[in-house]
């Protein structure tokens, strides 16, 4: 029988960025666009753009950079969730973002990094839809490009709750695997859901990709 999914986007943006020296949430995008232009854009308002096309309400999950990400979330439609102890890691923040999920009456949640280029809306569509035409067997429908798994990926009910019940130690990547039989894998024609941005560098060289919508 397949899902007819309550779906919430969920943005993990909690992270230092200590790597990039600046916070990843707010880089303009695309990269050679300067954030003075009218109309730009930011990883994160991106983010929000695309997974609200497909979702009923979209989370962001901020950390000590709660401040300066609440005018974007709030601009673009989004809400936002404060991770009260990001130090412990990325998994912590998508614990936050997901009670949130069930707190707001949703039962299933599609998850993205802020520190990943917007995956194009068609894939987006393709990961709802194939979601929602799965047996409830299926915990989640996770994108795989050029033989590696990445984001968003939807997960459902059974999914939220079993990580919401791991030790904030734990990654979604290891629990995920652990349930391999209830995981399916979507292939799709796009390379920004593997995709991570760190460096400079990684956002330098993101200049010479094109911007696929």
């Amino acid at each position: 029988m397949s899902r007819s999914p309550s779906l919430c986007g969920v943005i993990l943006a909690a992270g230092a960025s200590t790597r990039m020296g600046t916070d990843k949430a707010l880089l303009p995008w695309p990269p050679a666009v300067p954030t003075q232009a009218i109309l730009a854009e930011t990883f994160l308002s991106a983010a929000i753009r695309s997974l609200s096309l497909e979702t009923d309400a979209v989370i962001v999950v901020a950390g000590e950079n709660e401040g300066n990400l609440v005018p974007v979330a709030y601009a673009n439609g989004a809400c936002l969730v404060r991770n009260p102890a990001p130090e412990r890691g990325q998994f912590s923040s998508l614990q936050v973002g997901l009670q949130e999920v069930l707190n707001r009456g949703r039962d299933s949640a599609m998850i993205t990094l802020v520190d990943r280029p917007p995956a194009r809306l068609e894939t987006i569509k393709r990961l709802r839809e194939a979601f929602s035409a799965a047996p409830n067997e299926i915990w989640a429908v996770v994108p795989e490009y050029a033989g590696k798994h990445g984001h968003p990926y939807v997960a459902a009910r059974e999914l939220i709750e079993v990580f919401l019940k791991a030790p904030p130690t734990d990654t979604a990547r290891e629990i995920e695997h652990q349930h391999q039989e209830h995981i399916q894998y979507l292939g799709v024609d796009d390379p920004f859901v593997t995709m991570n941005v760190d460096t400079p560098q990684d956002y330098a060289a993101l200049q010479n990709q094109p911007v696929l919508r």
